[in-house]
């Protein structure tokens, strides 16, 4: 079957977060004979930052940040079985859900594909006449990158017939136990790119435990960081590409996961840092959210922190060991029950048994 998949970037992590979720469960849709295409638009200095190629596992059309580009790569949409609108792409996002539900075949599945959904249903509830919640009754489903029962049912309320979470994992071929490098020693690591919604979460968890352990050293990445008052012993080292994501994973005793405020209030959405510092074998320290122990189990393959406090002690008392130990468990447990290759089965079958009902309610 074909896919048409319009998202912010395939080719690009910068300023996209949903990059490696993406590259992930594309190329296990891809490797069981999805035929796929992603569109991109050409916005926010990503295709200056780009950090793959083109994959061969899947045609890559960049399209300019115009109405009329936009016009001409949703026209394409016709000629797919399955025509999906992530959240969050970035240029004319209502026009672009609009173009595509106009042009896509009656017969082709279409799919409203969440990478935030909680930001999602707080904009949504805010304001009730947004174009998406209107197109609701036009889309045979919606899918998300997380959220569990919570989400469900806020999108079932809104009009959703149906709604399914498909939870970032772990793709071991991009994801991995690599040499360490010593540009990324420290005690803890955290990557990130500085959001306003996860600003003051990024102070309570990091911030706040390197002041109060000025004898150990804490690495900083990401964008956005740069005026950020820092304590002495954080060192800053901007954007980090995701070539080098395994080794800043494995290199630092442990490495800190810091939910954004709306991932954290509403729980089961583990961030794609998760699995790839897990793939890494990595010691990952995460702030609590509920669900956790549906993806790692806590205090054997993986730390949890309810506040800043909680990291400096957990920091205080980690011995290089028990890192060591909970970081190969961690990636034992992603490798047998959370790769993509997991997650495109469940995707597969989800496509089957919704694209035959589609084309038999279409004849």
């Amino acid at each position: 079957m074909k896919i048409a998949f319009y998202g912010s970037s395939l080719v690009s992590a910068y300023w996209n977060g949903a990059a490696t979720y993406y590259r992930g469960l594309l190329r296990a849709l891809a490797a069981k004979g999805y035929d796929i295409t992603f569109y991109e638009p050409d916005v926010f200095d990503r295709q200056k930052n780009r950090d793959i190629d083109p994959p061969e596992w899947c045609r890559v059309v960049v399209y300019e940040g115009t109405v009329d580009a936009l016009n001409a790569v949703t026209a394409e949409a016709a000629e797919a079985d399955i025509v999906v609108k992530a959240s969050g792409v970035g240029f004319e996002d209502d026009r672009l859900l609009e173009r595509v539900l106009q042009n896509a075949r009656q017969t082709a599945l279409k799919i409203f594909w969440d990478v935030d959904a909680p930001a999602t249903l707080a904009d949504l509830r805010a304001a009730p006449d947004q174009p998406l919640r209107k197109a609701l009754i036009d889309i045979d489903l919606v899918l998300t990158y997380g959220g569990g029962e919570p989400v469900v049912n806020a999108y079932r309320s809104m009009g959703a017939a149906i709604c399914v979470p498909i939870y970032n994992a772990l793709d071991p071929e991009t994801h991995h136990p690599a040499p360490q490098d010593p540009r990324f020693s420290a005690d803890l690591g955290f990557l990130g790119n500085r959001l306003p919604d996860r600003e003051a979460r990024v102070e309570q968890f990091f911030f706040e435990p390197a002041a109060q352990l000025p004898g150990q050293t804490f690495l900083l990445g990401g964008s956005g960081w740069e005026g950020k008052p820092k304590s002495s012993n954080v060192k800053y080292i901007g954007h980090v590409s995701t070539r080098d994501h395994n080794a800043f994973n494995v290199t630092p005793k442990a490495v800190l996961n810091i939910s954004r405020a709306s991932m954290a209030e509403n729980g089961f959405s583990p961030a794609t840092r998760v699995f790839e510092a897990a793939g890494a074998g990595a010691c990952l320290i995460t702030d609590h959210w509920e669900g956790i122990d549906l993806f790692l189990k806590p205090e054997e393959e993986i730390l949890v922190a309810r506040d800043g406090r909680d990291v400096a002690d957990i920091l205080s008392g980690l011995t290089q060991e028990r890192a060591k130990t909970i970081g190969e468990r961690a990636l034992a447990r992603v490798l047998a029950d959370h790769t993509y290759a997991h997650r495109a089965e469940e995707v597969d079958a989800i496509f089957r048994a919704h694209a035959g009902a589609r084309m038999e309610a279409a004849e």
